[in-house]
């Protein structure tokens, strides 16, 4: 197995975890909102950025999975787009990467 894949298992661990503490975070949150509170606002902001964060952990997770399948395909280092090979530095700062770097702001 390689470092990369490797890393790519860890952070999609990591994602997984993340989920589950934003999906607790919300079914103890998930009661109506008391009217008479002070803290409401504060809490449906809270509320709100939760569910954004999870928003965000899922898509990373889901783009993660992609690459994990990738790798197991032979194909982990090859852009979808061009088929070029994806440089090294661009893999290291963006595991989860399936496009060149030049096919990515295309």
């Amino acid at each position: 197995m390689s470092d990369r894949q490797q890393q790519l298992e860890r952070l999609r661990d990591e994602l997984k975890e993340r989920l589950e503490r934003y999906r607790a975070h919300r079914q103890r949150a998930g009661g109506p909102v008391d009217k008479d509170m002070e803290d409401q606002p504060l809490q449906t902001r809270d509320d709100e950025v939760v569910a954004s964060l999870e928003a965000e952990a899922e898509e990373e997770l889901s783009q993660v999975r992609h690459a994990l399948a990738r790798i197991r395909e032979g194909q982990g280092d090859i852009c979808e787009r061009c088929g070029e090979v994806i440089d090294a530095g661009r893999l290291g700062a963006v595991p989860y990467a399936t496009l060149c770097r030049d096919c990515s702001t295309a």
